[in-house]
């Protein structure tokens, strides 16, 4: 499968070069203009490397890395930049990306960074993890149920994978939120509510065979986990 590489630069002129840049190096590239619609987009998709510039419409690239970085430590980022001071590079290395190029760039330098980074950031052997019915390889980020192959969004997974991990205590509603979705979300609890029941209905939950409810506290996934 080819990696998914987000490019998040509001001039369609150096979007169009970056993505050919990219995709004539065998990767799926999925432009946006702005950092909001890249944000969204994530909690859906399976991402392995981000390119951002800074100067965007709406939140700043530093900004959006600095959300990212509130639930994804490993996703390899590179700011691509007219921003050109020590300064500028600081503060963006800081706020969380892995890399930082200036503008203008050349093609062939952009493709070694970005196979340097995806080397760095390939995920190690990974544990098989299972349960009676299910089945999780963290590696290629599949789950299998009862022996299919379950459709689950980017959220539903992180969600999932979380309370398998924790299956030996209650998760916190809060915790939760906090890991998942990040600081904002705190105390907004419809956005957990929704997700737990997506996840019970693909599993042909009744409510408390896999997901149960431990109400005014939170959750436990309740088989026994190898």
């Amino acid at each position: 499968m080819k990696e998914c590489i987000y490019v998040v630069e509001d001039d369609e002129n150096i979007r169009e070069i970056i993505d050919l840049a990219l995709t004539s190096a065998g990767y799926n590239v999925k432009q946006f203009s702005n950092a909001l619609d890249a944000l969204k987009s994530m909690e859906n998709d399976q991402v392995d490397l981000a390119v951002f510039d800074l100067m965007l419409p709406g939140i700043s690239g530093i900004d959006a890395i600095k959300k990212i970085r509130e639930t994804d430590q490993e996703l390899p980022i590179l700011i691509l930049s007219a921003k050109d001071r020590e300064i500028d590079k600081v503060n963006g290395l800081d706020s969380g990306s892995d890399d930082y190029m200036t503008k203008p760039f050349g093609v062939l330098e952009l493709q070694a960074r970005v196979r340097s980074l995806l080397r760095r950031h390939a995920p190690k052997a990974a544990p098989i993890i299972e349960s009676q019915t299910l089945k999780i390889d963290k590696q290629t980020r599949t789950v299998m149920h009862n022996g299919q192959v379950m459709e689950l969004t980017n959220k539903e997974y992180q969600l999932l994978l979380y309370l398998v991990e924790n299956h030996t205590r209650v998760v916190e509603r809060d915790e939760i939120l906090n890991h998942i979705w990040g600081y904002d979300f705190i105390g907004e609890s419809r956005v957990l509510d929704v997700h737990i029941r997506a996840l019970r209905a693909k599993l042909d939950d009744d409510g408390s065979k896999h997901i149960k409810t431990i109400r005014g506290v939170g959750y436990r996934y309740v088989e026994e986990v190898k």
